[in-house]
């Protein structure tokens, strides 16, 4: 039984009365009902219609509004539309497509839904409901899509073999297999299965929803193939990983085309096999393939910017300017991409200058590249430059720079994003109220992180893992706690980053067993097999509560091996604890390792020290010095009012520490009135720091700092 249809979408009363606004007066007394004229002892003959009413036919509605349309005049198409509905040639089929394309043509979606529903009926045509639905296709709104689809077969209209192809591709943009196969079987069942497009679009809706099995079954059963067709299915198996099957039909392809190329190593690409996209781009180079364009180009030089192949990207970069695609404003930015990641921020910033056109997109190659190398203030620079110019800063180029600023911390530069966010009107993007509740937890300016948290109207899962990880590192476990149970009663989604953010709250606020619950709860909860990382966050937060036979236990039992960074955890906490035993097992661990880190090997320097074991420390030593591994000072950006200023650390195992100081002033005595008038120079802070590895180093560096200045004077 055919369900009821739904009523047709009424114009609003504003609509109207802006409609009858736009009518003439001699239109609204044509349109008027006659009534009864009224007794008069003389009545006169009736009067003809005007001649406005007799000239004005469908054919010239049709005309006059293709004429608005083109010209986008509103006014005048509003008037033709009145006059269409005074007239009831509002459904009429010369009439209606074109009030539809006009309101298309306008943005005015709505207005152009509300215009062909109201002509729905028994002998309704699909041409206006394809307009409709190509009109929601171009601007991506796929759920709008579907919903016109279902409302036109619901208002008794049947589709052709137009109709579906947007449909499809609308299911396969949503990941609605479900929707699709619907789709599939009224194909089938009436009649438009030997439609070439219809079929295309059926291969690339099952192969989008990752549904290869169906896409094969629907490839098989095509009964004429084009290169659309093989296109999409290799394309398909390409994006799912599965390469046998990819290059087995790739070689069954009749005539391949660089398309049919170009969609396999644009999978390779995807799934991170850079070498294997070189190797296609090579055999497309060969005698025998298919030639290049400006895809593959765009697909080499990203793969070349991943493996910082600076030969072969120059190389592209050539074949580039030999086809004349250099000017193109995809491979400008691919190239721009490339030198910056292979290291070569002047050849990009050389390009950058010399683009035929410094679009939007260019700017953000370029400041994607300054992200890339860590380059905080020539980014900051080039931001300036970018606002003082022609060129609006997109959603891309402010979560370029707050993501920027999040991972140095720089708080001056992420305050300036959000002015500006502000004072433009882009606060309303849920990625940018991301990237805002992410810089500021990242910069520990908590109550400007919950502030923009509670201004967003949605608050998805990246907000409630920023904000639980920004409190966690600020030791308020309690409330990233609160905020995970808020989170998952509003049957949000959790994922694994959200639980590395959970446990290392518990591991900065020593709740072990809030950390041992959530833990467990992961797999038998969440169905969230563990990571490394998980692993990673349990073992420190069993070090920090110096339960160091527990972190131990579960560093043997978790099916990875164990990180560097792991073991030198352990390492340390043994060396605070005392527990040399556990720390010497770890220690021999990470020097199997041969890290290039130098502070692992510090820290097992520290532990061997502590515990008097001067043969192990030579041996340490000695391998330090057999891998030429010096401590070199670590330097961070200090933010202050007016500038940032850099600060070195790691003094006293740097070997130009005690250059210019004679004997006496490098020896470890330090007496109490030095100490007191060193701890007066450097505010008080000495005697707050803690009392343990962290806080000695802080002193030594103060220290050593004092006699440096006393050796000035």
């Amino acid at each position: 039984m055919r369900p009821r249809p739904p009523p047709a979408a009424a114009l609003s009363k504003h609509h109207l009365l802006r409609i009858r606004r736009c009518l003439p007066p001699v239109w609204l007394n044509a349109a008027a009902p006659a009534q009864d004229p009224s007794p008069s002892p003389s009545p006169s003959p009736p009067q003809p219609p005007p001649a406005s009413t007799c000239s004005i036919s469908p054919a010239s509605l049709s005309a006059l509004l293709s004429s608005c349309t083109s010209q986008r005049a509103r006014r005048p198409g509003e008037q033709a539309h009145a006059r269409a509905v005074a007239l009831g040639l509002g459904a009429h089929p010369s009439v209606l497509p074109r009030l539809a394309a006009f309101y298309i043509a306008l943005g005015d979606l709505p207005a152009a839904r509300a215009a062909v529903e109201r002509a729905a009926g028994k002998k309704a045509r699909a041409f206006p409901w394809n307009l409709l639905i190509w009109g929601y296709a171009d601007r991506g709104q796929w759920r709008d899509v579907v919903l016109a689809y279902e409302t036109m077969l619901a208002l008794g209209v049947r589709a052709d073999r137009f109709t579906y192809p947007s449909v499809l591709r609308a299911c396969g943009e949503l990941r609605d297999a479900a929707a699709g196969r619907g789709v599939e079987w009224r194909v089938l069942a009436w009649g438009y299965g030997l439609d070439v497009y219809v079929w295309n679009a059926l291969v690339g809706m099952y192969a989008k929803c990752g549904e290869l099995g169906d896409a094969r079954r629907v490839f098989d059963g095509m009964p004429a193939r084009d290169v659309v067709s093989w296109n999409a299915m290799v394309s398909g198996y390409a994006s799912a990983g599965m390469w046998g099957e990819a290059f087995e039909l790739l070689r069954r392809v009749p005539g391949a085309n660089v398309v049919t190329w170009n969609a396999v190593a644009a999978g390779n690409l995807k799934a991170g096999n850079d070498g294997e996209v070189m190797r296609l781009v090579s055999l497309m180079r060969s005698c025998d393939g298919p030639g290049l364009d400006f895809v593959t180009i765009v697909i080499g030089l990203k793969a070349c910017g991943r493996n910082g192949d600076l030969r072969i990207g120059r190389e592209l970069h050539g074949v580039a300017v030999r086809h004349c695609f250099y000017s193109l404003e995809r491979v400008e930015s691919s190239l721009i991409m490339m030198y910056s990641r292979c290291q070569m921020v002047s050849s990009a910033y050389r390009l950058f200058r010399t683009c035929s056109v410094q679009s939007v997109a260019i700017w953000n190659s370029l400041l994607a590249g300054f992200s890339f190398m860590d380059q905080v203030e020539e980014a900051t620079l080039l931001f300036r430059q970018m606002t003082g110019s022609a060129v609006f800063p997109n959603e891309v180029t402010l979560l370029t720079m707050l993501s920027l600023s999040a991972r140095f911390g720089h708080l001056c530069h992420g305050r300036e994003m959000h002015c500006y966010i502000l004072k433009h009107g882009l606060g309303g993007s849920n990625l940018l109220q991301n990237s805002l509740v992410d810089m500021y937890s990242k910069s520990m300016q908590m109550v400007a992180a919950q502030r923009v948290f509670d201004w967003m109207q949605y608050q998805d899962r990246h907000a409630y893992t920023s904000l639980i990880l920004g409190y966690g590192m600020q030791r308020e476990g309690h409330v990233s706690l609160k905020l995970f149970d808020e989170m998952i009663a509003s049957n949000i989604k959790v994922d694994h980053v959200t639980m590395v953010a959970v446990l290392s709250a518990c591991s900065h606020s020593g709740l072990v067993t809030q950390g041992q619950l959530r833990f467990a709860e992961m797999l038998n909860v969440f169905r969230i097999e563990p990571r490394v990382e998980h692993f990673s966050c349990m073992v420190d937060l069993y070090c920090r509560e110096g339960s160091l036979w527990m972190a131990e236990d579960i560093m043997n039992k978790m099916p990875f091996q164990p990180t560097a960074a792991m073991l030198a955890t352990l390492i340390e906490a043994c060396r605070i604890h005392g527990r040399i035993e556990i720390g010497d097992q770890a220690a021999k661990k990470l020097l199997a390792m041969r890290t290039n880190n130098p502070f692992h090997y510090k820290l097992v320097a520290n532990m061997y020290i502590s515990a008097k074991r001067w043969p192990e420390l030579a041996k340490v030593r000695s391998l330090m010095s057999a891998m030429e591994l010096n401590m070199i000072p670590t330097r961070s950006l200090l933010e202050t009012e007016h500038d940032i200023c850099p600060v070195t650390q790691d003094y006293y195992l740097h070997p130009t520490m005690h250059e210019g100081l004679s004997d006496d002033m490098t020896d470890t005595d330090f007496s109490s009135s030095e100490e007191m008038k060193c701890d007066e120079a450097f505010g008080g802070k000495l005697k707050e720091q803690p009392q343990d590895s962290v806080g000695e180093e802080r002193r030594e560096q103060a220290r050593w700092c004092w006699r440096k200045r006393i050796k000035k004077k």
